[in-house]
């Protein structure tokens, strides 16, 4: 299934913020922004991404087994390449260098040689990580894990033989909004709300949805160029840089605030923060060193640049009277990928959160056939 939404690009990509683009990178468009749905899915999706051939790879949740699906950015027909055994609730995945898929899946990451012909069921590669959910590989071949459910904002490193060692954990946000008996929590304390849903008066603000602070630490991974590793935090809207020694190990500054752990990042190793950032979910990196970050909440693709700019690329443009920006083109976007001919493709899981709030306008509809997309703009 194809569906083509046409929308202008922001006015600070049309204006030539970003830099030319070579293989692997978006160029600045002068055009509207065109995005065609490649698929149009019945399950739940998430995690995204793509091989040497374009092709696009995608698990789903919502089934017994959960299917991982391969779809051809030109659109088409999906085939199934392999399945995940029950309970299953993939989200993350990343090809190794000898074509393995290992998808994050609850508390262990699952791993399969993609066949459409015969699709084969995944085979348990890690256990031991809860909360299981952003996938990257470093130059060496080992696999490094995020937290993306729990809050506490672990980061794995897992090797050949699978065996997952905590090597950092991102510094939450602390928030005492979310007290329960007495314990504080973490997250964003005021949660990002769609137009009218905050009432404020002089006594004090009431919020018509009260579903708590979005407390997400540890999201998307991906490795920069020169093998130091990014992460996406979701409720900070920020993206924290670990830089690695030889022999692969972070050497990022830890234990700086006696409230968290000792390998606890110190804020010294945030890379940026910026409102645009707040919602960040799956990061992927081009040529030039540009982050595309799916901002799920907030229904846009931003841009941080190697300069320290944040701009965004594209964000669903608000309705003339609800002023609601959940009927464009982007539904809770989470996981971005950039094809080898400039493309951005990403998932649409449609959650109902913030500017996607409430999630029964546009193509996804949870309680219709299609209940999240892939999307792909044109260069």
């Amino acid at each position: 299934m194809r569906r083509t939404v046409v929308l202008t690009a922001t006015a600070a990509l049309m204006a030539g913020l970003l830099s030319g683009a070579s293989a692997g990178e978006v160029p600045p468009s002068r055009h509207p922004a065109v995005f065609e749905t490649v698929f149009a899915s019945p399950l739940g999706l998430e995690g995204l991404t793509t091989d040497s051939r374009g092709n696009l790879f995608t698990p789903a949740r919502g089934a017994d087994p959960c299917p991982v699906y391969r779809v051809a950015a030109t659109g088409g027909p999906a085939a199934v390449v392999g399945t995940i055994p029950a309970p299953c609730t993939p989200a993350g995945l990343a090809f190794d260098r000898g074509g393995r898929l290992y998808v994050a899946n609850a508390d262990t990451v699952v791993s399969f040689v993609p066949d459409a012909a015969n699709p084969p069921a995944a085979t348990v590669f890690a256990s031991g990580v809860p909360g299981a959910n952003g996938l990257a590989f470093d130059r060496s071949g080992a696999l490094w894990i995020s937290d993306g459910v729990t809050g506490q904002g672990r980061v794995w490193r897992a090797g050949a033989d699978g065996v997952a060692a905590e090597m950092f954990r991102v510094q939450p946000l602390v928030s005492d909004v979310n007290v329960v008996n007495g314990v504080g929590g973490v997250g964003r304390d005021v949660r990002g709300l769609p137009p009218g849903a905050v009432t404020i008066t002089p006594n004090g603000r009431a919020a018509a949805d009260t579903a708590g602070s979005q407390h997400i630490v540890a999201n998307g991974l991906a490795f920069t160029a020169d093998g130091t590793l990014l992460v996406a935090d979701t409720a900070r809207g920020a993206l924290w840089r670990a830089p690695m020694d030889r022999a692969g190990r972070p050497r990022a500054a830890t234990g700086c605030d006696v409230t968290f752990p000792a390998n606890t990042l110190c804020l010294d190793d945030l890379e940026v923060q910026h409102p645009y950032l707040e919602g960040a979910d799956g990061i992927v990196l081009d040529r030039a060193g540009t982050v595309w970050t799916a901002a799920n909440e907030r229904n846009a693709i931003v841009l941080a640049r190697r300069d320290g700019r944040v701009v965004e690329y594209f964000r669903n443009p608000a309705d003339a009277t609800s002023k609601l920006r959940n009927g464009g083109p982007l539904e809770f976007p989470t996981s971005p990928v950039l094809l080898p001919d400039g493309r951005l493709c990403v998932t649409n899981s449609d959650g109902s959160r913030r500017d996607n709030a409430p999630n029964t306008a546009g193509e996804a509809n949870p309680a219709g056939p299609v209940r999240a997309k892939i999307s792909c703009v044109k260069p």
